[in-house]
């Protein structure tokens, strides 16, 4: 019989208010000592071992989703300036190859068609290919990528570790194909350039990997003499940069999980000083937008100040942005406003009403819009036919364009592009994800239930299954999916991998927990700080409403969740063990008491927004150490668990589910530790090694709730 590896116990003291804590495990933090290199090593050959049996049925999986995928693919050409910009895919290579071709005349925005063999389009030019510039490396992520607006010069930054942190680099488009001098390390992702394209942007990370300064780097000088032109010393923030639409101003951001601040600059001085919008204050969040109404610039501001808890849609005067408002769209608790994208001729709003996101489209006339004129004069939603679906806007880099470019799909309705004719409202479809093979959505269905939580809140969950193999009412294999945590909501979406389960007879479900954003700001409210437990109770009404349904059992049901997620995970193996058969963990944050109690730690500052801060405030540490997963293991029968991570990753570090898997065996538990040792947060890079472990994880769900292993 084959036994766990044994982990050492060094035992490390830990004190704050007055509680001292013995961890035993906390030496596998140093990724630089061979013992622990050693030990995730036997952790890796031990899950190998212990799933063998499962090696023809991932193997099985695994081609299923290589079946189903169009591997020579392209996606929808964007126009930018005079250029179609699309991004291409090769059967048999891992990575995207990013080109363009020529726009035919200034009046052409009329993409070019997509052909059904995936081919490139006639006059292409192959800008970037992923799969050179990862050749010789096991890990590789493109981090930013930008184009100069005369289409000579592009920048491109990559990752080779799987850390976040990119390598810029420039290169002549013009035909010569010249490689610049210029180098710089240790970027942040989303470097841009300004309109001229003498200048781009950057932003670098400190110890903790926040991006806390913004530089500005001339085109053939060197990194060395690069411009500091904004620095945050403020920990709990972090910066982004980019450039608006009407590409009148570059557009620098600051932000905490409950404030930010916008500065700007008017890109016709790239030298020049930013100056902010609105001055930064405490639980105030604000997004920017540039928008020309009857001649005149002005700013388009969605906020939460004051009652605006869903936030509103007010315009303010570019030259005295903290002078008179004009409210365009008002506080409404049935709708969480998420952002306003602005155009020549239109604005698209993008928001959340029944728990579901949604797109409505306002003109803007060229006089500019009357004094009384109200949202409903003006507001167009797009709506679709579905119960359950997602719409949100897509790329629509160009100020003057007539259309807008929207992306839609449901659980049962694969990821379609369309664009929508703003003068007349006509929706032309571009292009929708290609499903080999025998796949027809009217087989799928989806639908949704609404449990009741300890306090009462009812909470919905959605549900996708084959009608033919699921009865609803007589217990069948489930995946429950959760996350809870950031307000980032779980949407209805398509998956090819998903498929392998639902042909299986399996029901893929999603409870969307409080902590997420599903049903508006006062959903995330109340499942963060003190509130936090709401996320885990939530996701256990959901499955105990699933049981007593009949719609699954105890027996077949698994749950998954990754990163926050993964803290949900353990979190309810802790408090609900009977109720599932097994527990998929992701990137898990199971010990998020003694990460967040280091302010050393990646991101860990940032993090006290969300969480409290558990260093100065012991109420906040009481309560976070009553739900910390790793805190609470005790003697219970845990269910399967299957905990997956990576050994670089900088957002939750491998030693958390290290840690988790060593205490679980302590009470008896039968985990599973499966670490990539050259990846990061979001796992390993290339496509087809993604697949194999989408595989490896399905199979896994797929023998822990007991379907038929064979599918149809």
């Amino acid at each position: 019989m084959l036994t766990p590896p044994v982990t050492e116990k060094r035992p490390t003291e830990r004190t704050h208010h007055g509680d001292v804590v013995i961890d035993h495990y906390e030496w596998l933090r140093d990724k630089d000592d061979p013992a622990v290199i050693a030990h995730l090593n036997e952790e890796n050959a031990y899950t190998k071992a212990r799933t063998k049996h499962l090696s023809l049925l991932q193997e099985q999986v695994f081609e299923e989703i290589k079946r189903r995928t169009k591997e020579t693919d392209l996606s929808v050409p964007t126009r930018e300036g005079t250029w179609w910009y699309y991004s291409r895919t090769v059967e048999g290579l891992q990575y995207a190859i990013h080109c363009r071709v020529p726009v035919t005349t200034p009046d052409d925005w009329e993409p070019p068609a997509v052909p059904e063999d995936g081919s490139p389009l006639p006059h292409e030019q192959v800008l970037l290919d992923d799969n050179a510039e990862a050749r010789g490396h096991e890990f590789y992520a493109l981090g930013s990528f930008d184009v100069t607006a005369d289409g000579t010069t592009m920048l491109y930054a990559v990752d080779v570790e799987g850390d976040e942190r990119y390598t810029l680099r420039l290169r002549s488009i013009d035909g010569s194909g010249r490689e610049f001098d210029d180098e710089i390390p240790g970027t942040a992702g989303g470097a841009v350039f300004e309109p001229t394209g003498r200048y781009l942007f950057y932003a670098t990370v400190d110890d903790a990997w926040r991006p806390d300064t913004i530089w500005r780097h001339e085109v053939g000088t060197p990194a060395s003499a690069d411009v500091q032109v904004f620095h945050e010393p403020d920990e709990r923030f972090w910066l982004g940069v980019g450039l608006m639409r009407s590409h009148r101003y570059l557009v620098l951001e600051a932000g905490s999980q409950v404030t930010s601040e916008t500065w700007l600059l008017d890109t016709a001085d790239p030298t020049g000083e930013f100056r902010v919008v609105w001055p930064r204050r405490d639980g105030v969040e604000y997004d920017v937008e540039h928008v020309v109404a009857g001649g005149r610039d002005r700013l388009l501001i969605v906020h939460n100040e004051g009652d605006a808890v869903n936030f509103e849609l007010v315009s303010v005067a570019v030259d005295d942005p903290q002078g008179p408002r004009r409210m365009l769209l008002p506080h409404d608790p049935r709708m969480r406003i998420e952002g306003a994208h602005a155009f020549r001729d239109f604005v698209a709003l993008e928001y959340r009403r029944d728990g579901l996101p949604r797109v409505a489209i306002a003109k803007v006339p060229p006089q500019g819009l009357p004094d009384d004129a109200t949202p409903d004069d003006t507001l167009h939603e797009l709506a679709f036919d579905e119960e359950l679906f997602s719409a949100g806007v897509g790329a629509n880099p160009a100020w003057e364009q007539r259309s807008l470019r929207i992306g839609f799909g449901s659980f049962v309705t694969p990821s379609t592009v369309i664009d929508v004719d703003v003068p007349t409202g006509q929706r032309t479809v571009r292009k929708q994800q290609p499903v080999l093979g025998d796949y027809h959505p009217e087989r799928y269905a989806q639908k949704r239930e609404w449990a009741t939580a300890p306090d009462g809140t009812k909470v919905p969950i959605s549900l996708v299954y084959r009608p033919d193999l699921v009865t609803l009412g007589e217990p069948a294999p489930m995946l429950l999916y959760g996350y809870g945590s950031y307000e980032h909501a779980i949407d209805p979406g398509f998956g090819i991998p998903r498929l392998s389960l639902l042909d299986r007879g399996m029901v893929f479900a999603v409870a969307h927990v409080r902590g997420g954003g599903e049903m508006g700001r006062l959903w995330y409210e109340h499942g963060k700080k003190l509130h936090k437990r709401h996320t885990f109770t939530d996701f256990i009404a959901a499955a105990e409403h699933l049981v007593d349904r009949d719609i699954t059992s105890p027996d077949h049901l698994v749950a998954q969740g990754g990163s926050a997620g993964g803290l949900l995970m353990g979190a309810v193996a802790n408090l609900a063990p009977r109720l599932f058969a097994g527990i998929v963990a992701e990137v898990p944050f199971v010990d998020p008491l003694t990460s967040i109690l280091d302010p050393s730690l990646p991101l860990t500052v940032i993090e006290w927004d969300e969480w409290g801060n558990p260093l100065e405030d012991p109420e906040v540490y009481a309560y976070m150490k009553s739900y910390a997963p790793y805190e609470n293991v005790h003697a219970v029968q845990y269910p399967r668990i299957l905990a997956i991570t990576s050994l670089n990753d900088t957002r939750v570090l491998y030693v958390e589910p290290a840690k988790w898997v060593a205490r679980l065996r302590e009470v008896g538990a039968d985990p599973l530790l499966k670490i990539e040792m050259a990846a990061g947060h979001g796992g390993v890079s290339g496509r087809y090694a993604a697949w194999r472990e989408r595989a490896f994880a399905n199979a896994w769900i797929i023998d822990a709730a007991g379907a038929h292993p064979s599918g149809e």
